[in-house]
């Protein structure tokens, strides 16, 4: 069978595919060579090897793709979404830094975001909601969510988009999709509250119709998120406090460090830009640097 069709990819598992054919027909897909460089919503032409299988030959330009990466290698999480859904909870606690760095990744690909604090059923969450409260400020959208009690406050942030689920494991990204489409019963796995971390339970990405018109893809657990291919200058536009600022320190090539008449540090000072932002940007520029 040497038939050529266009398909999304809406499984990945490393080196191979799960790739949807317009007949609704799901295949698995290897790409040729030693390529790994689709990701779950990519557009791709496949050839068919038989009628379960086939070759990914091409795929269509992207117009978003949301990646992370360290000093060695890349690691895509989704293609053509229009939204990065960065899933939170108030059990186990989050990490303020790689919320950050969701943030950080979704404005450097232009991709808007949306943070949902899960389990606000549970006690002791006052943390939690205040944190948030700075992303508010900078004009981030916060949603409170119970997804095991009432998942219909997400739904009409998720409605016409192509939304990807991100975040720590054990923040409820499963449970949401199982909220959202009962039928799949996507697998969840308890909290290890002696780690005070989630367990594994999403091992590769997935990409789900929620109706004719929004699709939801679920990405593995998060535990880091590189920020390695950004250059500086996307690094501080990726801070949407910063981008009033920029270009108005004393020397054009200002790292915002200990430079003097540094714009950001005098905003800062000021009280215009969250401290913990700046000093999270400085990590991120020695990190990146070196």
């Amino acid at each position: 069978m040497s038939d050529t069709q266009q398909g999304t990819v809406v499984a990945a598992y490393g080196k191979r595919y799960g790739v949807e054919l317009p007949d609704g027909r799901r295949i698995s897909c290897v790409t040729r060579g030693k390529k790994n460089d689709l990701a779950c919503g990519d557009i791709v032409q496949v050839k068919l090897t038989d009628s379960h299988e086939g070759v990914v030959e091409s795929f269509s330009p992207r117009s978003s793709l949301l990646y992370r990466s360290n000093a060695y290698k890349t690691k895509m999480l989704a293609a053509n979404v229009t939204q990065v859904v960065i899933v939170l909870a108030t059990q186990p606690s989050f990490y303020e830094a790689l919320l950050n760095r969701c943030l950080i990744a979704a404005e450097a690909a232009g991709i808007r975001a949306l943070i949902v604090l899960n389990k606000c059923d549970l006690a002791e969450n006052d943390h939690a909601v205040q944190s948030l409260k700075n992303y508010e400020g900078l004009g981030y959208r916060v949603q409170p969510l119970s997804a095991r009690i009432d998942i219909s406050p997400l739904k009409p942030w998720l409605q016409g988009q192509t939304s990807v689920l991100v975040g720590q494991s054990g923040m409820g990204k499963s449970t949401i999709v199982n909220a959202l489409l009962p039928d799949l019963q996507v697998r969840t796995q308890e909290v290890s509250s002696v780690l005070d971390s989630g367990k594994h339970t999403t091992t590769a990405a997935h990409l789900y119709h929620l109706d004719e018109n929004s699709r939801l893809i679920d990405s593995p657990g998060l535990q880091e998120f590189g920020l390695h291919h950004l250059t500086t200058e996307q690094l501080e536009k990726a801070f949407v406090e910063f981008r009033p600022y920029l270009g108005k320190c004393r020397f054009n090539n200002c790292r915002h460090l200990r430079e003097p008449d540094c714009a950001l540090i005098m905003a800062t000072e000021a009280g215009q830009i969250n401290p913990q932002r700046l000093a999270c940007y400085q990590d991120l520029l020695n990190e990146i640097s070196h």
